[in-house]
């Protein structure tokens, strides 16, 4: 699926005017919209809506983790002497790197999804208004198989700049239509502090989700293998790729407050919640009419189903990246991971096997959703401690582009952070879960 095959041997060329380097955008569009799914929709609205402007500076936390985690990540990617990617310099770390991400990938494909595929099922049926929500999500599954099983990188690419499109507009034009309070959204970034709990959840729990699905942690990690689509390939693309990214976070920044804004403006003034998905559409319909909820619901579309397409492109390429290095101890090349036959066999088990918690019963899509991207807090200090490794190493990276000072500083300050993010996400999920048996 790498851009050479669409655009020819030779490769993208790396860009040198302004509007070369906006055409060129594309990695960073793929992976902002994989990351921004169910979980920023439900813990962004869920925060604003039990506290207000209160939590707004833990969208800053998060993305600053995420945007130096990755950046590092797309340094080694790009930049180290041996051409490798970012798993195999994790590899030679430590042998114990790539069946824990093989292991974990497979998991964690299958528990991301769970949500997602209860997302787009009730989103489909709500809209439309007729059938089941578990034929609804068969439905878009079966797509999603014949869009990640057999698209190229480009077509990918503009799948979802269509989607960007769509989501920007419902997003941000809601919070446009409902009325953001420009000084409420002023005072979220001062107050560093939790508040006591107002509404279902605990603000802990929210704060530790959204660094969870914000701040991210194993989806990190296939952002190298978008960057190998599209066919950047060595130092010389670390410009177009910083750009790209920037862009990317400044698109994640902009949706997140607008979602935020929602919740805080819609719900937190009349100390309504967010328990299930509907419970900030019908408020939406009360307020802006059969209009905006219809608004909101196509932007809740746009995220989660690139989020299902996302997830199982990348995830499966980790997955088999992680397969091909358990058996041997050189880098196998991007066709290699494309072309085994395990990538197929995880795409297929990353959409369909979700489909499972459409049985009744079965979790609600806002509750699967806090918990899971609390979960996943767990695995930051794990890959966070590896790539602060392999990048301030000249060893691994190389001399010339080893972390300076100020960074492996910051690295230790997130690493520090990540320690104590994990343990209140294990208390968080324990205190959940217990919630849940004992109801």
């Amino acid at each position: 699926m790498s851009e050479s095959q669409s655009s020819g041997a030779s490769g993208p060329q790396v860009p040198r005017t302004f509007l070369e380097y906006l055409r060129s955008f594309g990695p960073g569009i793929i992976v902002v919209l994989t990351w921004l799914g169910a979980g920023d929709i439900v813990e962004n609205a869920a925060a604003g809506a039990n506290y207000g402007y209160i939590l707004m500076w833990i969208v800053v936390v998060a993305v600053l983790m995420r945007l130096i985690f990755v950046s590092i990540i797309a340094k080694y990617q790009l930049c180290n002497e041996r051409g490798e990617g970012v798993l195999d310099g994790l590899a030679r770390l430590s042998p114990i790197f790539p069946p824990v991400l093989l292991v974990v990938a497979i998991v964690m494909g299958h528990f991301y999804g769970s949500y997602m595929v209860k997302g787009i099922g009730e989103i489909s049926a709500n809209v439309v208004g007729y059938g089941p929500a578990w034929l609804w999500a068969v439905f878009w599954i079966i797509v999603a198989l014949v869009i990640c099983l057999r698209s190229v990188y480009t077509r990918i690419e503009w799948i979802f700049k269509f989607f960007l499109a769509l989501l920007a507009a419902s997003f941000l034009g809601a919070a446009i239509w409902v009325g953001p309070n420009p000084a409420g959204i002023a005072s979220g970034f001062v107050p560093f502090r939790f508040p006591e709990q107002e509404g279902a959840f605990d603000s802990l729990l929210i704060a530790i989700g959204i660094l969870g699905a914000v701040g991210g942690s194993l989806m990190n990690l296939v952002y190298p293998y978008f960057l190998d689509d599209k066919g950047w390939r060595g130092p010389q693309f670390r410009r177009v790729q910083l750009y790209d990214f920037v862009l990317a976070m400044i698109v994640m920044i902009v949706i997140n407050l607008s979602i935020w804004t929602l919740g805080a403006e819609l719900l937190h003034k009349t100390g309504g919640e967010i328990k299930e998905l509907e419970d900030m559409t019908s408020l939406l319909s009360n307020v802006l009419g059969k209009g905006g909820e219809i608004l909101f619901y196509l932007g809740v579309f746009a995220a989660v189903y690139t989020s299902i397409i996302g997830h199982a492109l990348g995830l499966a390429r980790l997955s088999t990246h992680a397969y091909l290095r358990c058996k041997r101890n050189d880098a196998p090349t991007p066709e290699e991971s494309r072309s085994h036959p395990l990538y197929t066999y995880v795409t297929v088990w990353i959409l369909v096997s979700p489909l499972i918690w459409m049985l009744p019963n079965m979790p609600g899509f806002v509750t699967l959703t806090l918990v899971i991207n609390c979960a996943q807090v767990v695995l930051v200090p794990f890959i966070a401690g590896g790539l602060w490794w392999i990048t301030a190493s000249a060893r691994y990276i190389g001399a010339t582009y080893r972390n300076r000072l100020w960074e492996n500083v910051v690295l230790a300050v997130l690493f520090i952070l990540s320690l104590c993010g994990a343990y209140g996400s294990v208390v968080s999920v324990v205190e959940k879960v217990g919630e849940l048996m004992a109801g």
